[in-house]
């Protein structure tokens, strides 16, 4: 029998293993919001353990060791190496009632019936209302800027809620001491498991844009000032070579998997055109992915939501080796078009279950027809990593939860 980690780095590299290899929570659009697993292990019979919500923007739970065996989970994040300390977190509660734990550095406060979370100079960054399972941005530094340089770039990021309410470890800086606890941390977490680790960098290009511009703003950009946004983009090229040395220089021996995140499309195809793509996005997704090789041997994966079809070909070309999380239900994204097309190039790691309609609303039989339908397409020769499409929701039953995990090897 092969280990986790061996069975998905066949699997990544196009070879049968012995079985598909499964994902939950390795990835920050790969796990599961804390309100349904709460449920989930109410529903296992596992009463021990607190709900730690890594994530706070999305409020994703820690899948705990108990779960992870349960469902035969091969992978695991980065994150799990820190904050394992009883001072790291603190006490919250989710907006149906249950009590959770928090990463400490996080300080949120109420606001009659919201919650909000400010920056240090006292800039609202994030709102949670009433109604809303999840924070959303307020802030967007760039929105009124006529700034032409982008010399403050680091600066203006820490209002902008993505890129400054942050998940374990992206709190420590990569300075010296910074990399040395990164380095701790991810040799202990490689000696504790033998699941394949994932660790999660960004370098966000399209999304950094409309995060920090917001996205109307920044798309007529793209349209109107060209040369503008070429300097944006440089200027966050710059920083993330940078950064992903070091990163690579820290976590790379520890690490199977360099996470990659920008959603470039929508549910009718890309956000932007081919040309558009070619012109800004491809060729500095490129610099990173060719510096990746050229200093490590992780692999390369792109979380990318949204229909992509006409843009993989570039992204296959700019050195990508996985494709997450594989919207199936999006145009032109077809399971078997997308396998036939790409299967011999990219591994697909997701597109395993429809979290949009089948998983939250279907009965249990109805998943798993779902899931063995899906496992059948991508999982022959290899090249598949199964994950659900996208996080698991708040709503979604643990009855079929645990019918889409028991249906990929049955």
């Amino acid at each position: 029998m092969q280990t986790h980690r061996e069975r998905v780095m066949m699997a990544v590299n196009h070879r049968v293993p012995d079985r598909v290899p499964i994902d939950l929570g390795a990835h920050r659009s790969s796990g599961i919001m804390a309100i349904a697993y709460n449920k989930l292990k109410q529903h296992l019979g596992i009463t021990s353990g607190d709900i730690y919500v890594y994530d706070f923007i999305q409020q994703l739970a820690i899948v705990e060791p108990a779960v992870l065996d349960r469902f035969g989970i091969d992978t695991i994040e980065l994150g799990r190496g820190y904050s394992l300390a009883p001072e790291d977190w603190r006490d919250w509660v989710l907006p149906d009632g249950t009590p959770c734990k928090i990463p400490a550095f996080i300080h949120p406060e109420r606001v009659g019936d919201e919650w909000h979370v400010y920056q240090e100079d006292g800039t609202l960054l994030a709102t949670q209302k009433s109604s809303c399972l999840y924070f959303e941005q307020v802030c967007y530094p760039l929105a009124l800027s006529d700034d032409q340089t982008f010399e403050h770039l680091e600066e203006d990021k820490r209002h902008s809620m993505w890129m400054s309410i942050v998940s374990p470890p992206a709190e420590i800086t990569l300075d010296q001491e910074g990399m040395a606890r990164l380095a701790a941390g991810a040799g202990a977490l490689r000696a504790s498991t033998d699941r394949a680790i994932i660790g999660l960098f960004g370098a966000n290009l399209l999304e950094a844009g409309q995060m920090m511009f917001r996205n109307d703003n920044f798309l007529y950009m793209m349209a109107a000032e060209p040369q503008r946004v070429h300097r944006f983009m440089d200027r966050l090229l710059e920083d993330y070579l940078d950064q992903l040395d070091k990163y690579l220089a820290t976590v790379g021996p520890y690490i199977d998997v360099i996470n990659f995140g920008d959603d470039l499309g929508m549910q009718t195809g890309p956000q932007i055109s081919p040309r558009m793509y070619w012109e800004f996005i491809q060729p500095r997704e490129k610099a990173m992915w060719q510096r990746v090789k050229q200093i490590s041997n992780v692999k390369i994966m792109l979380h990318s939501c949204g229909g992509l079809y006409p843009l993989i070909p570039g992204l296959i070309e700019a050195g990508l080796d996985i494709l997450q999380p594989v919207q199936t239900t999006c145009y032109q994204m077809e399971p078997e078009r997308l396998k036939r097309e790409f299967g011999k190039d990219l591994c697909f790691w997701g597109g395993g279950s429809n979290t949009r309609d089948v998983l939250p609303r279907g009965t249990p039989a109805e998943v798993a027809r779902d899931v063995r339908e899906r496992v059948s397409v991508f999982a022959p020769g290899g090249g598949f990593v199964f994950a659900a499409i996208h996080n698991i929701m708040a709503d979604v039953p643990p009855e079929n939860i645990v019918a889409m995990f028991d249906a990929v090897n049955a």
